[in-house]
């Protein structure tokens, strides 16, 4: 099991990598319009979040990798095909701000989030395989951030 300490790391660097790309689109949305192509992204983050909301059930979700102690197995909805669409909107939310900013800074940081979310996922995995044991199943059965790729 992964120690807290390792755990709000991880959250912490995710929101503070957020923090900065949300940020510097703030600082060109007076000058600049979003493409057609980061306007999709968004709204397909936004989408997908509130479907992987809307298919858990409350008191399930948990910011934190580790499970709750009373959690259950969610494999509906996005988690049909997808074991982490929190962490898939929150990665297309990136990729939006890196597109909309264009500075390899911007694509850098996205790189960083996913290799966080990707930590995060890991960690997650390992724990829900320890309490739930059709877990492994669900992971033959689904991609980690997107279907049918990864």
């Amino acid at each position: 099991m992964a120690s807290k300490t390792t755990q709000i790391t991880l959250i912490t660097l995710q929101f503070g990598i957020l923090l900065l790309q949300t940020g510097s689109v703030a600082l060109q949305l007076r000058s600049a319009v979003p493409g057609l192509l980061v306007a999709v992204l968004w709204l397909a983050c936004m989408a997908l979040g509130l479907w992987a909301l809307s298919a858990n059930r409350p008191g399930n979700f948990n910011i934190r990798p580790e499970p709750k102690a009373e959690g259950q197995l969610v494999q509906t909805g996005p988690y049909r095909w997808i074991r982490h669409p929190m962490y898939t909107a929150v990665l297309l939310f990136s990729i939006g701000c890196a597109g909309f900013v264009a500075t390899l800074l911007a694509g850098g940081l996205s790189l960083a989030l996913l290799a966080v979310l990707w930590l995060k996922a890991v960690l997650e995995e390992r724990m829900m395989c320890q309490r739930h044991p059709a877990y492994r199943a669900y992971m033959t059965r689904t991609r980690r951030f997107l279907p049918f790729l990864v």
